[in-house]
């Protein structure tokens, strides 16, 4: 049986909060479209001409993956970011159900606590 959530349809509270997170996803969106990161995804073909029409796919690309390219690109340059990516598309695995942004995220996330050890091991 599915969930009655009827009772929340008249409450202003969820209404604004719904109008609020939608505005929130457009806005990511937006930013997505313009990132040069979704430029170079798409180069290294990690992303898709129909993943530029998921919205939500794009939005999580903003919100959790495109910081944490700015602090690679911080760390070591676009190269250090196009290299990355260039590692992920040679070491991706093909599989019928995709999460982009969850896997871009993850590999992110285990690629840079690297990155700061060896920037400190050189030191």
């Amino acid at each position: 049986m599915a969930d009655d959530i009827s009772y929340k349809l008249d409450d202003p509270a969820y209404i604004d909060d719904k109008i609020r997170q939608e505005e929130s996803e457009k806005d990511l969106v937006y930013e997505a479209m313009k990132s040069p990161y979704t430029k170079l995804l798409m180069e290294h073909f990690l992303l898709s001409y129909i993943d530029l029409t998921d919205t939500a796919i794009l939005s999580g690309l903003q919100k959790n993956v495109y910081p944490l390219y700015d602090e690679l690109k911080e760390l070591r340059g676009l190269k250090g970011v196009k290299e990355h990516l260039a590692y992920i598309r040679d070491k991706q695995d093909d599989y019928s159900k995709k999460n982009i942004a969850k896997y871009l995220k993850k590999s992110i996330e285990q690629y840079l606590p690297i990155v700061k050890r060896q920037d400190i091991d050189y030191e």
